[in-house]
């Protein structure tokens, strides 16, 4: 990844690293490489945010920089990332753009761009975009009179995704008798995720669904879902959903308030796709953050896992790779490609449900073939990353480490791209065996600084 993209887009902190004058070049960038790509038609750009306080104000740059190289906008107010991705392809625009910064805290933002075909942007094109904002935009084009872009409302935009959702559902079977909560995290699915479950049937009984720009994942959502867990207990439902900001993710709850991840998502709906012969080929791709219990429960039924990286971009690249139709992370991504280009948290959700009334058993009874193993993360601090984790005595602690844990347990260490970190995630049958584990691999690494 460049200086300004990450792993999924531009973030940072809004009007401090994030500022207007960021967005206003982006959108002129962005605009100007779509129209150098298609020559032959006025470009069409799709733009959709979040909820928090700082999307009308980078709404309005990104907005006035696209249109300033002669580029259309579609605006379609604040609708969850998957919607933006659908319907960019729909509505055939040249891209889409979402501003949003997902799980993190209001005082963050982000800008990701889609292309044409719902697909987050190849790294070359983002690279293109990059060299010309740190290049500088003012040289870029600027037609004047008719040629100036315009603005145009899409009313109809979040009915149309809901629409297509709700015939994602395959089943003639509806909701109805389903008592779903539902935690819209203050964020992008505050009237997406309630509308979506009424439309398919179910009693809906909604929380933090009361955006006021500043309260989005505020104690909420698919990070933490305690308060979740207490309503769904205290309703007696079914389920309980936990979407995040930008509602890409979600992870569920159970009858009895326990919480299940992208792995037992994953699992769920991967067995019965299996069963019903629709698993093909018999893969799934998941990241080496998930739990081993996720390989034991779909080695039993011979599926295998391609492991990736960590991140959706990752994720989508293997399942590409090897044709696999299901794929996520353990933090409740997950991508079904028959249906969508990206993770979508509304529809893991109602294909959950799908899985729930097609085979009439509860979500714990579901879940039970998935046994989570112990997992332990430690984060260790160091400043030389490659050199301490190259060194002689790091590395034989690591070949120990693989070599106790064996078959069925998981060692991944991954330095932070970010920070003067390096996190360490040990996985095996006993929880005393990653605390020995682990601490040899410290103890190596302090006499390796």
């Amino acid at each position: 990844m460049g200086t300004l993209f990450g792993t999924d887009g531009v973030r940072g902190i809004a009007n401090l690293e994030l500022t207007p004058e960021l967005a206003f070049d982006l959108g002129r960038a962005g605009s100007f490489v779509l129209a150098e790509q298609d020559s032959s038609t006025r470009p069409r750009i799709l733009v959709g945010k979040d909820t928090r306080i700082s999307g009308d104000m980078l709404e309005a740059a990104l907005t006035a920089g696209i249109c300033s190289t002669g580029a259309d906008v579609l605006t379609v107010g604040v609708i969850p990332t998957p919607a933006v991705a659908y319907l960019t392809e729909k509505y055939n625009a040249s891209c889409g753009v979402v501003i949003s910064a997902s799980h993190n805290p209001v005082s963050d933002n982000g800008i990701k761009f889609f292309g044409s075909s719902g697909y987050k942007l190849p790294d070359e094109v983002e690279e293109e975009i990059e060299r010309l904002v740190l290049a500088g935009t003012r040289n870029l084009s600027r037609p004047s009179g008719a040629d100036v872009g315009q603005v145009y409302d899409v009313k109809e935009a979040l009915n149309n995704y809901l629409s297509y959702l709700a015939a994602c559902y395959s089943l003639d079977q509806d909701l109805q008798g389903l008592t779903v909560v539902m935690d819209c995290a203050n964020g992008a699915a505050y009237k997406a995720g309630p509308e979506l479950w009424n439309r398919l049937g179910a009693r809906v009984i909604p929380i933090h669904d009361s955006p006021n720009g500043v309260n989005i994942n505020e104690r909420c959502g698919s990070t933490h879902t305690q308060g979740l867990c207490r309503v769904v207990l205290e309703n007696k439902a079914d389920l309980g959903v936990a979407f995040d900001g930008d509602a890409d993710r979600c992870i569920i709850i159970d009858e009895n308030g326990q919480e299940l991840d992208g792995d037992h998502i994953m699992m769920m709906c991967a067995l019965d796709l299996h069963r019903r012969g629709q698993l093909y080929p018999r893969s799934i791709v998941a990241t080496v953050m998930s739990n081993i219990g996720l390989d034991i429960a779909l080695r039993r039924e011979n599926i295998s896992i391609h492991s990736c990286k960590v991140g959706d971009r990752y994720v989508l690249e293997k399942m590409v790779e090897t044709t696999s139709i299901l794929g996520g992370e353990q933090s409740g991504h997950i991508i079904f490609s028959r249906y969508a280009t990206t993770g979508d948290g509304l529809l893991s959700s109602i294909k959950v449900a799908e899985v729930m009334r097609r085979n009439g058993m509860k979500l714990s009874e579901l879940a039970r073939e998935l046994e989570k193993q112990p997992q332990l993360l430690v984060n260790v601090k160091m400043d030389n990353k490659e050199e301490v984790l190259n060194h002689q005595l790091v590395q034989e602690a690591l070949q120990r480490a693989e070599q106790r844990l064996g078959e069925w347990g998981k060692l991944v260490v991954r330095p932070s791209g970010t920070e003067p970190l390096v996190r360490l995630m040990a996985q095996g049958p006993e929880q005393g065996l990653l605390e020995e584990v682990i601490d040899d691999i410290k103890k190596a690494i302090e006499l390796a600084q």
